[in-house]
């Protein structure tokens, strides 16, 4: 067994009932780091700060793709102010959420068991399953979106060939993921880089040729306002959201403290210009604001710079997309490990590969309900999402608040800056952000995303009643 040192010791209060399953009490409170110099016998690779930007951008950006439609359904002018102003509203305030908590509790799981301390179990559960089923849906959604682009080139893939091209990722993806961080994100790396070839191409050529107004109109010509707004920003949020995910995968990080704000501080400036840039170059170059619609940057990039550039562009839309199913893939299937561990799931999804150190079992889980929704479209899959996404948002921002009131002298290394004011943007920002985006949200997710969500009760209360009969059936079997 490998030397280890006890850096940290926190102690929070377990509202466990006592018929729970016998590992599913409140963090008990033992953070565990390896020493400097200790040996190790671990296989778990972790990623430094070069690789987890990667990673990061890969998850919560990928590049400019899937928002065009934003363009023709809220207007240039009014999509390219939610591209600029969202940030300030939602990214920026959960990722100092992230921040605070990350350095003060470095765990895996992240947010899952920051919701578990600050609340307790139930809400922690709820937490937990409701980001691993809100994966399901975002990489089933990704590695569809991958064979749209793919049909670029190939207009014969359709029904079970388009299932079959998705499916072929999502093994890829998978493979990927059991061998661990380091793997992914070298191929987050590569495919990001690439990805940035044709972007930042395309800017410098679209600002050479800038021959239009790329804020005018506002909002689109006989349109009601509100009806805009609301399509614009459900997709902004949309492009915006998730920099609390990563933490997920906090214990696979060299040094999460510093790590993790560091590259939040690279990544979200990084993600704006990702998105703003390439829509203002091109509606300033083009000024075809209503033919943008989904998949319209190859396109765009094709008017702009020539069929060079457009290829480019649509292999670079490819690439984003297997880089945002990969970094998804990363990120959830820690969550039903960590369910595992604390003993809400079976034990088998506990289990470690043992070479690689990976949740492997989850990780093939998880790709298998990926691949069985990649039967669907990316339009109803990215709408049902954002329900789940945001139910796992607005507790995350509020363990904030529940972690300061239950552990005020819990070493934070960052803080949310501007005290109680700050604590107070931080979460009420993003919730009210939330709430828009959700009234704002197609008939098909006002249908499912509640049920989705109710079904996160069911199986706690399901899981509760066989943790009594478990516990009852010990203590039968204890002799008299």
């Amino acid at each position: 067994m490998s030397k280890r040192t006890l850096v940290r010791v926190f102690r929070w209060e377990s509202v466990r009932e006592p018929d729970f399953p016998r590992n599913s009490c409140t963090l008990a409170g033992i953070f565990i780091v390896n020493a400097p110099g200790s040996s190790t016998t671990s296989t778990v690779r972790k990623a430094s700060l070069f690789y987890f930007v990667f990673v990061m951008f890969s998850y919560t950006t990928g590049g400019p793709f899937g928002l065009e439609g934003m363009v023709s359904t809220s207007g240039p002018g009014m999509g390219l102010i939610f591209l600029l102003v969202i940030p300030f509203l939602l990214s920026i305030p959960v990722s100092f959420v992230a921040a605070e908590l990350t350095t003060a509790m470095p765990v895996e799981g992240g947010f899952y068991r920051w919701t578990r301390a600050a609340f307790g179990d139930f809400w922690g559960f709820l937490a937990g399953w409701w980001n691993w089923s809100a994966s399901f849906i975002l990489g089933s959604s990704y590695a569809v979106m991958f064979t749209d682009y793919l049909t670029y080139y190939f207009p014969g893939i359709s029904g079970w060939k388009h299932w079959l091209v998705s499916f072929a990722l999502i093994v890829v993806i998978t493979w990927l993921n059991v061998r661990g961080i380091q793997m992914v994100g070298k191929a987050a790396t590569v495919l990001e880089l690439f990805m940035f070839i044709p972007v930042i191409a395309m800017v410098v050529i679209g600002f050479a040729k800038w021959h239009h107004n790329p804020f005018a109109p506002l909002v689109p010509p006989h349109q009601p306002f509100f009806k805009a707004f609301g399509v614009g920003l459900a997709l902004a949020i949309w492009g915006y959201a998730g920099y609390e995910q990563v933490s997920s995968v906090a214990g696979e990080v060299e040094n999460p403290q510093r790590t993790y704000p560091r590259a939040l501080a690279v990544v979200i400036p990084l993600s704006i210009a990702t998105y703003f840039l390439p829509v203002l170059a091109g509606t300033a170059a083009l000024g075809n604001w209503q033919e943008w619609n989904d998949g319209y940057f190859s396109t765009a990039a094709l008017l702009i710079g020539g069929p060079w550039l457009g290829h480019l562009m649509a292999i670079a839309a490819m690439a984003g997309a297997v880089a945002l199913l990969n970094a998804t893939m990363l990120t959830a299937t820690p969550m039903p490990f960590a369910l595992a561990e604390d003993g809400y799931l079976p034990p088998f999804l506990a289990r470690r590969h043992p070479r690689y150190g990976t949740p492997w079992i989850a990780i093939l889980i998880s790709a298998a309900i990926y691949a069985s929704l990649a039967l669907h479209s990316l339009g109803d899959l990215i709408s049902i999402y954002g329900w789940l996404r945001g139910a796992t948002t607005g507790l995350t921002v509020l363990s904030a608040w529940g972690l300061r009131r239950k552990q005020p002298d819990l070493p934070r290394p960052f803080r949310i800056p501007g005290g109680n004011l700050g604590l107070l943007y931080v979460i009420a920002l993003p919730m009210a952000m939330t709430c828009v985006a959700l009234w704002n949200s197609p008939k098909i997710a006002k249908l499912f995303g509640p049920c989705l969500l109710a079904a996160g009760l069911v199986v706690y209360f399901v899981v509760k009643w066989f943790g009594k009969r478990a516990a009852q059936k010990a203590s039968d079997a204890r002799p008299a």
